[in-house]
């Protein structure tokens, strides 16, 4: 009960007149503190979307949900609310670039759900080219000889059409393992061949859709975030969320051959080993995971 009291006490009384007198000794606002006192990049990010948007911070509203083209206008309207001067321009390009961090990675969902929602047509030119272009990266020496044939589960898929395995990441999922084979071809063609190991393999490309699943959730539950605004200093774009999937494959194979299963079998139970390894290393604000 006495904690719950001094709780309130400090919320709704002691804490403005903290706030009050710190500005006061400081002359400098609890934003210009937080922008001062943090490194670049996550730390600051994160902090800033923590404590921004609300009326007790006296952010405008939308700040930390603007478009692109309204940055600008928010850090603005932010530095005049708090009697900031606007020939400050360290702090002023500073929240600039965490604003555009902030409203980059919401629009990155977005843009990874609507590729994700997108079902594989296989009446759909585009979809088709980028199926056989998967298999032209992967098999430079082998000639495909039907679009429906068994030749599909010589690079990971389940049975004679592709398209049946798309269903629960749909395009996003073959547009990641597009992805990695043309950016980084040797590689994709080195694990596409230690996946074929006669006791340690594994069907590369369901298990690469399934790591789609897995960048798609960190993404979605805002795991990605530390990663993502260390590593880009300003919007993130979907070549950066295909740039950690190509992280993922990369190192999941590494994994996979460290841990040695017993079989196959226990993949999920490795699936979510490296999922809470991941995760772990994510919550390291200075993290940045790239596929060097």
């Amino acid at each position: 009960m006495l904690v719950y009291f001094w709780g309130f006490l400090y919320r709704n009384y002691l804490r403005f007149w903290l706030k009050w007198i710190v500005r006061l000794l400081t002359r400098k606002c609890e934003l210009q503190r937080l922008i001062d006192g943090s490194k670049a990049g996550a730390q600051r990010t994160l902090s800033i979307g923590n404590c921004g948007g609300g009326e007790s911070q006296g952010w405008p509203r939308n700040a930390v949900q603007a478009e692109e083209a309204e940055v600008e206008k928010c850090v603005r309207d932010i530095m005049q609310e708090k009697k900031i001067e606007q020939k400050d321009t360290r702090f002023k390009t500073d929240l600039h670039i965490s604003l555009l961090q902030i409203s980059g990675y919401k629009r990155l969902y977005l843009n990874v759900e609507n590729l994700r929602k997108v079902p594989y047509d296989s009446e759909n030119e585009e979809h088709e080219e980028q199926l056989i272009e998967l298999w032209n990266l992967l098999m430079p020496h082998e000639n495909l000889r039907a679009r429906i044939t068994k030749q599909w589960c010589d690079i990971g898929f389940q049975g004679d059409d592709p398209k049946t395995d798309f269903r629960g990441m749909g395009l996003l999922g073959l547009v990641n393992l597009v992805y990695f084979s043309k950016h980084y071809t040797h590689e994709a063609r080195q694990i596409l061949s230690r996946s074929n190991h006669p006791k340690l393999g594994y069907s590369y490309a369901i298990v690469g859709i399934n790591l789609t699943e897995m960048a798609y959730s960190l993404l979605k539950n805002g795991a990605l975030k530390p990663h993502l605004y260390n590593m880009v200093s300003g919007l993130p774009q979907m070549e950066h969320f295909h740039q950690f999937y190509c992280y993922l494959v990369y190192e999941f194979d590494k994994f996979w051959f460290e841990e040695e299963p017993e079989s196959i079998m226990h993949f999920n139970h490795y699936r979510e080993k490296f999922h809470e390894k991941i995760k772990g290393l994510l919550l390291d604000h200075d993290v940045v995971l790239t596929l060097q």
